[in-house]
């Protein structure tokens, strides 16, 4: 299989750990949730960073100015979730009025319930994509202590773009294409140069394009790299700069190049990720998930386009039989 090139994304120093006990029954090999923290990006612009950013540990970000506030995606469990209440409250006495919602993915949405001051805002697909999930995630992980979730699917949706101020702050929400999922916003501060990608781009975790695209990850990295942001906050890990695009796309390349290479081979995904070398990408968390990406690779370069729907439920039944037991969640 093809060697890939190397490069390193960035990591910041975290400023402000969240206080709080850790769920009682939580298993060992899982973060606590008050290990996460708020880390401080921009005057007014925080990043709720959940460590180690594996399976639902995503991150959420929060921006404050002149007495209001607005928050990006919750947390996967109502224990985590009333962590990001408290760590929020720390900060500003006002709860967030707006709530943005980057995909539909439980792990990103879950917690909306614990937050009911604020208008939950998305793009037009997450809100149909998260109704007709509903609270399907949990069952993937049935030993995880999930609390008494309540859905809140966005109430306000958009098309294309929609843009917020929160006090003195422009915050410019837009749906850039494919790419994590087909419903997926990431959340811009131009003044800031801010931007929160929510799973399109993950920092030193395995990107994962099953419901999205691998071509339109690619197409949406390129605009993204053309918003100039100086810090970015993805969707899990550490906070990173823009170089983490850059990781992101080395990865999605030599996937795409490795599924090229396994279709003249007559390889089926399976063959192919069982032969893979990793080599630099081996160090990304949650790396089961070449098989499912390469399975997206293959039905694009057979002419699916990106986005198109693939069986969710096979892919996930495969990844498990790839990894050989079920992925941990972290959450």
């Amino acid at each position: 299989m093809t060697t890939p090139r190397t490069t390193t994304p960035r990591t910041t120093t975290p400023r402000a750990k969240a206080t709080g006990a850790a769920a009682d029954g939580q298993q060992q090999d899982r973060a606590a949730p008050d290990d996460a923290w708020l880390e401080e990006v921009a005057d007014g612009v925080f990043a709720y960073v959940q460590p180690d950013g594996g399976w639902c540990l995503n991150n959420a970000g929060l921006v404050v100015s002149g007495g209001r506030a607005a928050l990006v995606d919750t947390a996967a469990t109502e224990t985590r979730a009333r962590r990001l209440r408290e760590a929020v409250r720390g900060v500003t006495a006002a709860p967030p009025g707006v709530l943005v919602n980057t995909h539909f993915h439980g792990d990103h949405t879950f917690g909306n319930f614990v937050f009911p001051e604020a208008l939950v805002v998305g793009h037009e697909r997450t809100r149909s994509e998260a109704l007709a999930a509903g609270l399907h995630l949990t069952g993937l992980w049935p030993d995880v202590r999930w609390g008494a979730l309540e859905l809140a699917p966005p109430a306000l949706t958009y098309r294309d773009g929609v843009t917020l101020h929160v006090g003195d702050v422009r915050v410019e929400v837009l749906h850039p294409g494919p790419a994590h999922t087909t419903d997926d916003s990431v959340v811009w501060l131009p003044e800031q140069k801010v931007l929160f990608t929510g799973d399109v781009v993950m920092a030193g975790v395995t990107p994962f394009c099953a419901m999205g695209s691998v071509s339109g990850s690619l197409a949406v990295l390129d605009r993204l790299r053309a918003l100039g942001a100086r810090t970015v906050v993805p969707g899990h890990g550490p906070v990173a700069g823009p170089e983490v695009f850059d990781a992101t796309e080395s990865y999605l390349r030599w996937v795409r190049t490795t599924a090229r290479q396994g279709l003249a081979e007559r390889l089926t995904p399976m063959q192919v990720a069982r032969a893979c070398d990793l080599g630099e990408f081996a160090g990304l968390r949650d790396s089961e998930r070449l098989l499912p990406n390469l399975r997206r690779a293959y039905a694009e370069e057979q002419g699916a386009a990106p986005g198109a729907p693939l069986d969710i439920g096979e892919l996930f039944a495969e990844m498990i039989e790839f990894h050989g037991r079920l992925p941990t969640c972290r959450a």
